[in-house]
């Protein structure tokens, strides 16, 4: 369940927006606070830790865009609820994840849930892969980290956090799990000398892939290898026969 806290001053929209949860999203949210205002929001934060809340602009004494203020770290998601527009973009200067207009449509509502459980499941997934990563061991970590030639010097990077390499021009992008792009002043070429063989197998000219990676080699129509999260890339033809022997058992 997400845990979360509801922060408005009237108590019929408190009670509107937790019907609203629990008609729409049975046990999907755990309320462990309604609050009245931006101080009595404070202490709940601070008691509960909540993942998600739920929080009024106009309030007496403080808006709610003074709870930023009191607030060192935020790390919760927060949906703004306002019958005034104008407030949308100061919303978003907040880093809030959506902004609800009063009253409450349902319709908006169940949209604005539903991106947030996909956030958490893409979230969720990453920290899953990056666990796994923290488990893997390559032959006794000789191949843990390279050093990759970037502007400023050297960027030492776990091999097993690479994802794959793309080649553009003279120079390299190398994509890792978490998201991250390292540009290199370097040829594919020169990252695929530095890169154990037994992991990384080059499928184009222009693509050099981690296999542990790899979900799918697609040979019908257009040829492709799937990547975690969703991630296709192109195999050249010339490529076709020696990655089909390199997914044939006991030939990884």
């Amino acid at each position: 369940m997400i845990k979360c806290i509801i922060i408005d001053d009237e108590l019929n929209a408190r009670e509107l927006l937790e019907s609203l949860l629990d008609k729409f999203f049975p046990n999907k949210f755990d309320i462990v606070a309604k609050c009245d205002s931006v101080d009595s929001a404070l202490e709940a934060i601070s008691e509960y830790n909540p993942a998600l809340i739920f929080l009024d602009v106009t309030m007496p004494y403080k808006n709610g865009f003074e709870l930023f203020k009191e607030l060192k770290i935020i790390d919760f998601e927060v949906i703004f609820t306002t019958a005034f527009s104008e407030f949308a973009i100061d919303a978003f200067k907040c880093n809030a994840f959506d902004f609800l207009m009063k009253p409450i449509s349902h319709l908006e509502l169940i949209s604005t849930i539903k991106k947030l459980e996909e956030k958490i499941n893409k979230i969720n997934h990453q920290k899953n892969l990056m666990l796994l990563l923290e488990n893997i061991d390559f032959q006794g970590n000789i191949f843990n980290k390279i050093a990759l030639p970037v502007e400023t010097g050297f960027k030492l990077v776990k091999t097993s956090t690479i994802l794959y390499c793309q080649a553009d021009g003279n120079y390299s992008k190398v994509f890792c799990i978490d998201g991250s792009v390292i540009l290199l002043s370097k040829t594919l070429k020169y990252v695929e000398e530095l890169l154990p063989k037994i992991l990384f197998k080059r499928i184009h000219k222009s693509y050099l892939v981690n296999f542990n990676f790899v979900v799918e080699f697609n040979k019908v129509n257009e040829l492709n290898v799937e990547l975690v999260n969703n991630i296709f890339l192109p195999v050249s033809t010339r490529k076709k026969e020696e990655l089909t022997n390199a997914f044939l058992p006991n030939n990884l």
